[in-house]
Protein backbone atom coordinates (compact mmCIF):
# COMPACT_ATOMS: atom_id res chain seq x y z
CA UNK A 1 0.00 0.00 0.00
CA UNK A 2 1.55 3.67 -0.93
CA UNK A 3 1.81 6.32 1.49
CA UNK A 4 -0.08 9.27 1.02
CA UNK A 5 0.88 12.71 0.57
CA UNK A 6 -0.13 16.13 0.80
CA UNK A 7 1.69 19.12 -1.48
CA UNK A 8 1.91 22.56 0.66
CA UNK A 9 2.55 25.82 -1.30
CA UNK A 10 3.95 28.34 0.99
CA UNK A 11 3.89 31.95 -0.70
CA UNK A 12 5.62 34.36 1.59
CA UNK A 13 7.36 38.09 0.68
CA UNK A 14 10.77 36.96 0.11
CA UNK A 15 10.47 33.81 -1.48
CA UNK A 16 7.89 30.29 -2.19
CA UNK A 17 8.14 26.80 -1.50
CA UNK A 18 6.31 23.85 -2.28
CA UNK A 19 6.83 20.84 0.06
CA UNK A 20 5.43 17.42 0.40
CA UNK A 21 4.61 16.13 3.95
CA UNK A 22 3.46 12.77 4.64
CA UNK A 23 0.70 11.63 7.20
CA UNK A 24 3.15 11.36 9.99
CA UNK A 25 4.25 15.02 9.54
CA UNK A 26 7.70 14.17 7.56
CA UNK A 27 8.93 16.28 5.24
CA UNK A 28 9.18 14.51 2.35
CA UNK A 29 10.93 17.00 -0.65
CA UNK A 30 11.08 20.87 -0.68
CA UNK A 31 11.92 23.26 -3.63
CA UNK A 32 12.52 26.39 -2.50
CA UNK A 33 12.78 30.07 -4.89
CA UNK A 34 13.66 33.27 -3.95
CA UNK A 35 13.12 36.37 -5.56
CA UNK A 36 12.67 40.46 -4.66
CA UNK A 37 10.21 40.99 -2.23
CA UNK A 38 8.83 44.45 -4.09
CA UNK A 39 9.37 47.16 -5.96
CA UNK A 40 8.67 50.35 -5.10
CA UNK A 41 7.77 52.75 -7.83
CA UNK A 42 7.47 56.07 -5.07
CA UNK A 43 8.91 56.41 -1.40
CA UNK A 44 7.08 53.98 0.95
CA UNK A 45 5.14 52.26 -2.04
CA UNK A 46 5.57 47.66 -2.02
CA UNK A 47 4.00 46.37 -4.99
CA UNK A 48 5.38 43.01 -6.86
CA UNK A 49 4.25 42.17 -10.03
CA UNK A 50 1.53 38.33 -9.64
CA UNK A 51 3.27 36.84 -12.31
CA UNK A 52 6.42 36.92 -9.61
CA UNK A 53 4.16 34.93 -7.53
CA UNK A 54 2.53 32.80 -9.87
CA UNK A 55 5.46 32.14 -12.33
CA UNK A 56 7.65 30.84 -9.03
CA UNK A 57 4.99 28.58 -7.88
CA UNK A 58 4.87 26.95 -11.07
CA UNK A 59 8.61 26.67 -11.01
CA UNK A 60 8.70 24.99 -7.68
CA UNK A 61 5.96 22.99 -8.42
CA UNK A 62 7.48 21.05 -11.67
CA UNK A 63 11.00 21.29 -9.77
CA UNK A 64 9.60 19.46 -6.92
CA UNK A 65 8.04 16.84 -9.26
CA UNK A 66 11.08 15.82 -10.68
CA UNK A 67 12.79 15.63 -7.35
CA UNK A 68 9.82 13.54 -5.68
CA UNK A 69 9.19 11.64 -9.17
CA UNK A 70 8.49 8.43 -7.24
CA UNK A 71 6.24 9.77 -4.85
CA UNK A 72 4.38 12.40 -7.14
CA UNK A 73 0.67 10.00 -8.17
CA UNK A 74 0.43 9.43 -4.30
CA UNK A 75 -0.27 13.26 -3.77
CA UNK A 76 -3.95 13.25 -2.39
CA UNK A 77 -4.86 17.15 -2.08
CA UNK A 78 -2.76 20.45 -1.98
CA UNK A 79 -2.88 23.20 0.22
CA UNK A 80 -2.03 26.80 -0.04
CA UNK A 81 -0.53 29.21 2.64
CA UNK A 82 0.11 32.67 1.52
CA UNK A 83 1.84 36.14 3.07
CA UNK A 84 -0.80 38.33 4.72
CA UNK A 85 -2.52 41.48 3.24
CA UNK A 86 -1.47 41.90 0.01
CA UNK A 87 -4.00 42.60 -2.11
CA UNK A 88 -4.60 41.90 -5.89
CA UNK A 89 -7.59 43.36 -8.44
CA UNK A 90 -8.79 40.93 -11.20
CA UNK A 91 -10.90 41.32 -13.77
CA UNK A 92 -13.79 38.88 -14.97
CA UNK A 93 -11.12 36.72 -16.49
CA UNK A 94 -9.26 36.55 -13.31
CA UNK A 95 -6.50 38.79 -15.40
CA UNK A 96 -4.74 41.34 -12.30
CA UNK A 97 -5.45 44.50 -13.52
CA UNK A 98 -2.06 46.04 -11.44
CA UNK A 99 0.74 45.28 -9.53
CA UNK A 100 -0.20 43.33 -5.95
CA UNK A 101 0.27 45.84 -3.46
CA UNK A 102 1.81 44.33 -0.72
CA UNK A 103 1.76 44.16 3.60
CA UNK A 104 4.26 46.40 3.38
CA UNK A 105 3.39 49.03 1.48
CA UNK A 106 2.85 52.60 3.67
CA UNK A 107 0.88 54.84 0.32
CA UNK A 108 -1.92 56.70 2.13
CA UNK A 109 -5.28 58.44 0.15
CA UNK A 110 -4.53 62.21 0.21
CA UNK A 111 -8.94 62.97 -0.05
CA UNK A 112 -10.70 60.70 1.31
CA UNK A 113 -14.66 61.08 1.46
CA UNK A 114 -16.18 62.17 4.56
CA UNK A 115 -17.60 59.77 7.46
CA UNK A 116 -21.66 60.66 8.09
CA UNK A 117 -21.70 63.27 11.48
CA UNK A 118 -23.48 60.23 12.79
CA UNK A 119 -20.18 57.99 12.22
CA UNK A 120 -18.10 60.75 13.12
CA UNK A 121 -20.44 60.86 17.04
CA UNK A 122 -19.96 56.74 17.19
CA UNK A 123 -15.79 56.76 16.43
CA UNK A 124 -14.94 59.51 18.76
CA UNK A 125 -17.45 58.77 21.98
CA UNK A 126 -15.03 55.43 21.57
CA UNK A 127 -12.06 57.17 20.94
CA UNK A 128 -11.56 55.39 17.36
CA UNK A 129 -11.80 58.91 14.85
CA UNK A 130 -8.17 59.49 14.57
CA UNK A 131 -7.14 55.91 14.11
CA UNK A 132 -10.39 55.12 11.55
CA UNK A 133 -9.01 57.86 9.65
CA UNK A 134 -5.80 56.04 9.38
CA UNK A 135 -7.56 52.96 8.12
CA UNK A 136 -9.72 54.64 6.16
CA UNK A 137 -6.03 56.46 4.18
CA UNK A 138 -3.98 53.29 4.43
CA UNK A 139 -6.37 51.53 2.72
CA UNK A 140 -5.63 50.05 -0.77
CA UNK A 141 -8.79 49.81 -2.97
CA UNK A 142 -9.53 53.51 -1.37
CA UNK A 143 -6.26 54.44 -3.04
CA UNK A 144 -6.84 52.42 -6.48
CA UNK A 145 -10.32 54.44 -6.21
CA UNK A 146 -8.62 57.68 -6.01
CA UNK A 147 -5.99 57.41 -8.50
CA UNK A 148 -6.54 54.60 -10.65
CA UNK A 149 -10.38 54.62 -11.19
CA UNK A 150 -10.56 53.17 -14.48
CA UNK A 151 -9.13 49.59 -12.38
CA UNK A 152 -11.45 50.00 -9.62
CA UNK A 153 -14.31 50.31 -12.19
CA UNK A 154 -12.93 46.98 -14.14
CA UNK A 155 -12.28 45.30 -10.88
CA UNK A 156 -14.38 42.15 -10.68
CA UNK A 157 -13.21 40.72 -7.57
CA UNK A 158 -10.89 42.16 -4.98
CA UNK A 159 -8.07 38.99 -3.63
CA UNK A 160 -6.10 38.41 -0.84
CA UNK A 161 -2.73 36.83 -2.74
CA UNK A 162 -4.29 33.46 -0.94
CA UNK A 163 -7.56 34.04 -3.61
CA UNK A 164 -5.61 35.05 -6.62
CA UNK A 165 -3.58 31.61 -6.27
CA UNK A 166 -6.23 29.90 -5.96
CA UNK A 167 -8.24 31.00 -8.77
CA UNK A 168 -5.26 29.97 -10.96
CA UNK A 169 -4.83 27.00 -9.68
CA UNK A 170 -8.58 26.16 -9.63
CA UNK A 171 -10.71 28.41 -11.62
CA UNK A 172 -12.43 29.44 -8.91
CA UNK A 173 -12.63 32.44 -6.91
CA UNK A 174 -13.05 31.38 -3.51
CA UNK A 175 -10.55 31.69 0.00
CA UNK A 176 -9.83 30.54 3.16
CA UNK A 177 -11.67 32.43 5.87
CA UNK A 178 -8.69 31.69 8.34
CA UNK A 179 -6.72 33.81 5.08
CA UNK A 180 -8.74 36.88 5.64
CA UNK A 181 -6.27 39.23 7.83
CA UNK A 182 -5.45 43.05 6.75
CA UNK A 183 -7.17 45.69 5.50
CA UNK A 184 -10.78 44.47 4.06
CA UNK A 185 -14.49 44.24 5.84
CA UNK A 186 -14.14 41.26 7.89
CA UNK A 187 -16.13 40.54 10.95
CA UNK A 188 -13.33 38.28 12.89
CA UNK A 189 -15.43 37.29 15.09
CA UNK A 190 -18.23 36.20 13.63
CA UNK A 191 -15.83 34.90 10.70
CA UNK A 192 -17.57 36.07 7.78
CA UNK A 193 -17.87 39.33 5.28
CA UNK A 194 -19.33 41.97 7.84
CA UNK A 195 -22.59 43.48 7.17
CA UNK A 196 -23.41 47.21 5.86
CA UNK A 197 -24.21 48.50 9.35
CA UNK A 198 -20.81 46.73 10.96
CA UNK A 199 -18.16 49.31 11.37
CA UNK A 200 -15.55 47.74 9.30
CA UNK A 201 -18.11 48.23 6.07
CA UNK A 202 -17.84 51.87 6.75
CA UNK A 203 -14.04 51.64 7.15
CA UNK A 204 -13.31 49.27 4.45
CA UNK A 205 -15.82 50.04 1.64
CA UNK A 206 -15.84 47.61 -1.05
CA UNK A 207 -18.86 46.45 -3.06
CA UNK A 208 -19.72 42.72 -1.66
CA UNK A 209 -19.93 41.57 -5.14
CA UNK A 210 -16.27 42.14 -5.50
CA UNK A 211 -15.51 40.05 -2.35
CA UNK A 212 -14.74 36.40 -2.77
CA UNK A 213 -16.95 33.57 -1.46
CA UNK A 214 -15.49 31.82 1.90
CA UNK A 215 -14.86 28.66 3.22
CA UNK A 216 -13.44 27.15 6.05
CA UNK A 217 -10.03 25.64 6.73
CA UNK A 218 -10.00 22.14 6.09
CA UNK A 219 -13.20 22.47 3.31
CA UNK A 220 -12.35 21.55 -0.65
CA UNK A 221 -12.00 24.99 -1.79
CA UNK A 222 -12.22 23.50 -5.89
CA UNK A 223 -9.75 21.07 -7.89
CA UNK A 224 -6.74 21.84 -9.71
CA UNK A 225 -7.50 22.84 -14.04
CA UNK A 226 -6.13 21.29 -16.61
CA UNK A 227 -4.66 24.59 -17.28
CA UNK A 228 -2.98 24.79 -13.62
CA UNK A 229 -1.57 20.78 -14.45
CA UNK A 230 0.13 21.30 -17.49
CA UNK A 231 1.50 24.63 -15.79
CA UNK A 232 2.45 23.02 -12.74
CA UNK A 233 2.92 19.35 -13.31
CA UNK A 234 0.10 19.16 -10.06
CA UNK A 235 -2.08 15.97 -11.22
CA UNK A 236 -5.31 17.66 -13.01
CA UNK A 237 -8.62 17.06 -10.78
CA UNK A 238 -6.82 16.93 -6.63
CA UNK A 239 -8.61 19.12 -4.22
CA UNK A 240 -7.13 22.00 -3.20
CA UNK A 241 -8.17 22.06 0.86
CA UNK A 242 -8.62 25.16 2.61
CA UNK A 243 -5.12 26.40 5.20
CA UNK A 244 -4.98 29.52 6.19
CA UNK A 245 -2.79 32.39 6.55
CA UNK A 246 1.19 31.97 6.63
CA UNK A 247 1.35 33.21 10.11
CA UNK A 248 -1.43 30.81 11.48
CA UNK A 249 -0.90 27.47 10.01
CA UNK A 250 2.77 27.92 11.58
CA UNK A 251 0.66 28.44 14.73
CA UNK A 252 -0.68 25.17 14.29
CA UNK A 253 2.00 23.50 12.43
CA UNK A 254 3.91 24.25 16.07
CA UNK A 255 0.90 22.47 17.79
CA UNK A 256 -0.02 25.24 19.87
CA UNK A 257 -3.45 24.17 20.74
CA UNK A 258 -3.76 26.68 23.94
CA UNK A 259 -3.35 29.66 25.53
CA UNK A 260 -0.78 27.89 27.61
CA UNK A 261 1.24 28.01 24.52
CA UNK A 262 2.63 30.81 22.63
CA UNK A 263 3.97 30.22 18.88
CA UNK A 264 6.55 33.43 17.90
CA UNK A 265 6.99 33.23 14.48
CA UNK A 266 10.97 34.87 13.41
CA UNK A 267 9.74 35.28 10.49
CA UNK A 268 9.93 38.50 7.72
CA UNK A 269 7.20 40.05 10.15
CA UNK A 270 8.17 38.47 14.12
CA UNK A 271 4.94 38.03 15.65
CA UNK A 272 3.83 36.00 18.96
CA UNK A 273 0.21 33.99 18.77
CA UNK A 274 -1.45 31.74 21.02
CA UNK A 275 -4.66 29.56 20.61
CA UNK A 276 -7.91 30.51 22.07
CA UNK A 277 -11.48 29.29 22.07
CA UNK A 278 -12.57 32.86 23.37
CA UNK A 279 -12.60 36.05 21.31
CA UNK A 280 -10.44 38.84 23.17
CA UNK A 281 -8.40 41.86 21.74
CA UNK A 282 -5.06 41.93 23.02
CA UNK A 283 -5.37 46.04 21.74
CA UNK A 284 -8.56 47.39 21.43
CA UNK A 285 -10.44 47.29 17.74
CA UNK A 286 -7.02 44.93 16.73
CA UNK A 287 -9.31 41.28 16.36
CA UNK A 288 -7.44 38.06 17.26
CA UNK A 289 -7.00 36.33 14.02
CA UNK A 290 -9.34 33.34 12.66
CA UNK A 291 -7.27 30.00 13.53
CA UNK A 292 -7.41 26.94 11.25
CA UNK A 293 -8.87 25.24 13.85
CA UNK A 294 -12.89 25.14 13.79
CA UNK A 295 -14.24 27.98 16.67
CA UNK A 296 -10.71 28.73 17.54
CA UNK A 297 -9.10 32.15 17.02
CA UNK A 298 -5.27 33.34 17.51
CA UNK A 299 -4.65 36.08 19.14
CA UNK A 300 -1.61 37.55 17.72
CA UNK A 301 0.85 41.02 18.80
CA UNK A 302 3.10 41.87 15.58
CA UNK A 303 6.80 43.58 15.20
CA UNK A 304 6.36 44.73 12.04
CA UNK A 305 9.36 44.42 10.33
CA UNK A 306 10.70 41.82 12.65
CA UNK A 307 13.49 39.46 10.71
CA UNK A 308 13.35 41.65 7.45
CA UNK A 309 15.54 43.44 9.72
CA UNK A 310 18.58 40.64 9.20
CA UNK A 311 18.24 41.12 5.39
CA UNK A 312 18.28 44.94 5.88
CA UNK A 313 21.22 44.58 8.33
CA UNK A 314 22.87 41.67 5.68
CA UNK A 315 22.52 44.37 3.06
CA UNK A 316 23.94 47.76 4.48
CA UNK A 317 26.40 46.61 7.08
CA UNK A 318 27.76 42.94 6.40
CA UNK A 319 29.35 42.67 3.02
CA UNK A 320 32.23 41.48 4.77
CA UNK A 321 29.97 38.07 5.82
CA UNK A 322 28.30 38.12 3.09
CA UNK A 323 31.68 37.38 0.76
CA UNK A 324 33.32 35.34 3.77
CA UNK A 325 29.90 33.03 3.21
CA UNK A 326 30.08 32.91 -0.29
CA UNK A 327 33.78 31.49 0.32
CA UNK A 328 32.66 28.77 2.51
CA UNK A 329 29.61 28.25 0.64
CA UNK A 330 27.38 28.98 3.65
CA UNK A 331 24.70 31.20 3.73
CA UNK A 332 25.56 34.59 5.37
CA UNK A 333 23.00 34.37 8.25
CA UNK A 334 25.04 30.88 9.34
CA UNK A 335 28.08 33.02 9.73
CA UNK A 336 26.63 35.40 11.40
CA UNK A 337 24.90 33.28 14.28
CA UNK A 338 28.20 32.11 15.34
CA UNK A 339 29.38 35.24 15.78
CA UNK A 340 26.74 36.47 18.11
CA UNK A 341 28.89 33.71 20.52
CA UNK A 342 31.25 36.65 20.41
CA UNK A 343 29.05 39.44 22.40
CA UNK A 344 27.60 39.17 25.65
CA UNK A 345 23.94 38.93 26.85
CA UNK A 346 22.73 42.44 26.29
CA UNK A 347 25.15 43.32 23.84
CA UNK A 348 27.38 46.00 25.96
CA UNK A 349 24.71 47.75 27.06
CA UNK A 350 23.53 48.39 22.83
CA UNK A 351 19.56 48.33 22.86
CA UNK A 352 17.92 48.46 20.41
CA UNK A 353 13.56 49.29 19.73
CA UNK A 354 12.25 47.74 16.35
CA UNK A 355 10.02 50.29 14.89
CA UNK A 356 11.57 50.22 11.43
CA UNK A 357 8.33 50.08 9.93
CA UNK A 358 5.50 52.51 10.82
CA UNK A 359 3.79 51.27 13.85
CA UNK A 360 -0.26 50.91 14.16
CA UNK A 361 -0.76 52.36 17.27
CA UNK A 362 2.27 54.58 17.34
CA UNK A 363 2.35 56.10 14.08
CA UNK A 364 5.15 58.83 14.68
CA UNK A 365 7.50 55.93 16.12
CA UNK A 366 10.83 55.41 14.56
CA UNK A 367 13.90 52.44 15.27
CA UNK A 368 16.00 53.67 17.84
CA UNK A 369 19.19 52.22 18.72
CA UNK A 370 20.95 53.35 21.94
CA UNK A 371 23.92 52.99 24.30
CA UNK A 372 26.96 53.28 21.70
CA UNK A 373 30.53 53.01 22.98
CA UNK A 374 34.01 52.71 21.01
CA UNK A 375 33.29 48.68 21.78
CA UNK A 376 30.66 47.94 19.45
CA UNK A 377 30.96 46.85 16.46
CA UNK A 378 28.31 45.58 13.86
CA UNK A 379 28.54 42.41 15.09
CA UNK A 380 26.86 44.52 18.37
CA UNK A 381 24.79 45.79 16.19
CA UNK A 382 23.50 42.38 14.99
CA UNK A 383 23.29 40.92 18.23
CA UNK A 384 21.19 44.24 19.28
CA UNK A 385 18.77 43.32 16.34
CA UNK A 386 18.00 40.02 17.20
CA UNK A 387 17.85 41.17 21.28
CA UNK A 388 15.14 44.10 20.25
CA UNK A 389 13.01 42.01 18.11
CA UNK A 390 12.81 39.29 21.34
CA UNK A 391 11.78 42.29 24.02
CA UNK A 392 9.42 43.63 21.54
CA UNK A 393 7.96 39.86 21.88
CA UNK A 394 8.66 39.83 25.09
CA UNK A 395 6.13 42.79 25.31
CA UNK A 396 3.60 40.83 23.36
CA UNK A 397 3.14 38.51 25.59
CA UNK A 398 2.82 40.17 28.46
CA UNK A 399 -0.34 41.51 26.88
CA UNK A 400 -1.52 38.59 25.54
CA UNK A 401 -1.54 37.23 28.86
CA UNK A 402 -3.04 39.93 30.63
CA UNK A 403 -5.59 39.73 28.40
CA UNK A 404 -5.84 35.72 28.45
CA UNK A 405 -5.75 35.67 32.34
CA UNK A 406 -3.73 32.48 31.35
CA UNK A 407 0.62 32.21 31.59
CA UNK A 408 2.65 30.79 28.58
CA UNK A 409 4.29 28.33 29.94
CA UNK A 410 6.04 27.01 26.97
CA UNK A 411 7.10 28.88 23.71
CA UNK A 412 6.74 26.89 20.51
CA UNK A 413 9.08 28.66 17.67
CA UNK A 414 9.10 28.64 13.72
CA UNK A 415 10.00 30.63 11.09
CA UNK A 416 13.80 31.32 9.36
CA UNK A 417 15.30 32.60 12.61
CA UNK A 418 14.63 29.23 15.08
CA UNK A 419 16.90 27.06 12.38
CA UNK A 420 19.88 28.70 14.70
CA UNK A 421 20.54 27.03 17.57
CA UNK A 422 22.09 30.77 19.18
CA UNK A 423 19.27 32.32 18.23
CA UNK A 424 17.07 29.79 20.17
CA UNK A 425 18.56 30.28 22.63
CA UNK A 426 19.00 34.15 23.14
CA UNK A 427 15.21 33.62 22.87
CA UNK A 428 14.76 30.94 25.40
CA UNK A 429 17.40 33.11 27.62
CA UNK A 430 14.98 36.65 27.06
CA UNK A 431 11.57 35.27 27.56
CA UNK A 432 12.57 33.45 30.53
CA UNK A 433 10.43 29.99 29.12
CA UNK A 434 11.21 27.11 27.44
CA UNK A 435 11.46 27.12 23.62
CA UNK A 436 10.78 24.18 21.92
CA UNK A 437 11.90 23.66 17.85
CA UNK A 438 9.66 21.03 15.83
CA UNK A 439 10.84 18.24 13.93
CA UNK A 440 10.74 21.29 10.72
CA UNK A 441 11.18 24.79 10.34
CA UNK A 442 8.55 24.49 7.90
CA UNK A 443 6.25 24.86 9.80
CA UNK A 444 3.46 26.83 8.14
CA UNK A 445 3.79 24.57 5.24
CA UNK A 446 3.23 21.79 8.07
CA UNK A 447 -0.03 23.40 9.44
CA UNK A 448 -0.93 23.68 5.54
CA UNK A 449 -0.24 19.50 5.42
CA UNK A 450 -2.63 19.09 8.42
CA UNK A 451 -5.60 21.28 6.69
CA UNK A 452 -5.40 19.33 4.31
CA UNK A 453 -5.14 15.89 5.56
CA UNK A 454 -7.81 16.56 8.07
CA UNK A 455 -10.23 18.09 5.33
CA UNK A 456 -9.64 14.92 3.27
CA UNK A 457 -10.34 12.64 5.82
CA UNK A 458 -7.21 11.31 6.76
CA UNK A 459 -7.71 12.44 10.41
CA UNK A 460 -11.19 13.00 11.73
CA UNK A 461 -9.75 16.33 13.67
CA UNK A 462 -6.95 18.75 14.06
CA UNK A 463 -6.16 17.95 17.36
CA UNK A 464 -5.73 14.28 15.93
CA UNK A 465 -4.02 15.27 13.27
CA UNK A 466 -1.26 17.68 15.31
CA UNK A 467 -0.83 14.73 17.47
CA UNK A 468 0.40 12.28 14.77
CA UNK A 469 2.34 15.16 12.78
CA UNK A 470 3.63 17.46 15.04
CA UNK A 471 7.03 16.17 17.06
CA UNK A 472 9.61 18.01 19.79
CA UNK A 473 12.79 18.02 18.63
CA UNK A 474 14.31 20.31 20.39
CA UNK A 475 14.14 22.28 23.48
CA UNK A 476 16.34 25.30 24.76
CA UNK A 477 16.35 26.03 28.48
CA UNK A 478 16.82 29.16 29.91
CA UNK A 479 19.86 30.21 31.49
CA UNK A 480 19.44 31.88 34.75
CA UNK A 481 22.54 34.12 34.82
CA UNK A 482 20.91 35.77 31.15
CA UNK A 483 17.86 35.95 32.38
CA UNK A 484 18.68 38.18 34.82
CA UNK A 485 20.60 40.38 32.70
CA UNK A 486 17.81 40.74 29.60
CA UNK A 487 15.14 41.14 32.57
CA UNK A 488 17.07 44.28 34.43
CA UNK A 489 17.55 45.64 30.47
CA UNK A 490 13.68 44.75 30.02
CA UNK A 491 12.14 46.33 32.49
CA UNK A 492 14.62 49.29 33.56
CA UNK A 493 15.67 50.42 29.60
CA UNK A 494 13.39 48.81 26.99
CA UNK A 495 10.22 49.65 28.80
CA UNK A 496 11.29 53.05 29.03
CA UNK A 497 12.60 53.84 25.67
CA UNK A 498 9.40 54.21 23.89
CA UNK A 499 8.01 56.77 26.08
CA UNK A 500 11.09 58.96 26.58
CA UNK A 501 11.73 59.30 23.20
CA UNK A 502 8.02 59.68 21.66
CA UNK A 503 8.09 63.21 21.41
CA UNK A 504 11.56 63.22 19.87
CA UNK A 505 9.77 60.60 17.33
CA UNK A 506 7.00 63.15 16.85
CA UNK A 507 9.69 65.95 15.76
CA UNK A 508 11.03 64.26 13.37
CA UNK A 509 8.24 63.38 11.72
CA UNK A 510 6.72 66.83 11.69
CA UNK A 511 10.02 68.38 10.50
CA UNK A 512 11.04 65.31 7.76
CA UNK A 513 7.39 64.38 7.10
CA UNK A 514 8.30 61.03 7.30
CA UNK A 515 6.78 58.70 7.95
CA UNK A 516 3.91 60.24 6.64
Amino acid sequence: MHDSYILSIDCGTQSIRAILFDKKGNLIGKVKKEFNPYFSRNPGWAEQNTDVYWNNLKEVCCDLQRKCCDKWNDIIGVSLTTQRDTSVCVDKNGNALRPAILWLDQRSVKNIKPLSTMDNIVFSAIGMKEQVEKFRRQFNANWIKENQPEIWEKTHKYLLLSGFLTYKLTDKMVDSISSQIGYIPFNYKKKAWAKPNDFKSKIFTIEREKLPKLVSAGEILGYITKKASLATGIREGLPLVAAGSDKGCETLGTGCFSEKQGSISLGSTATIQTTTSKYFETTRFLPPYPALIPNHYNPEIEIFRGYWMISWFKKEFALKETQEAKEMDIQPEKLLNQRLKEIPPGSHGLMLQPYWGAELKMPEAKGSIIGFGDVHTRIHIYRSIIEGINYALREGIEKIEKKSGVKMEKILVSGGGSQSDVICQITADMLNRPIIRVQTYETSGLGAAISGFVGLKVYDTFEIAVKKMVHDKDVFEPNGENVEIYTKLYNRVYKKMYASLRNIYKDIRKITNYPS
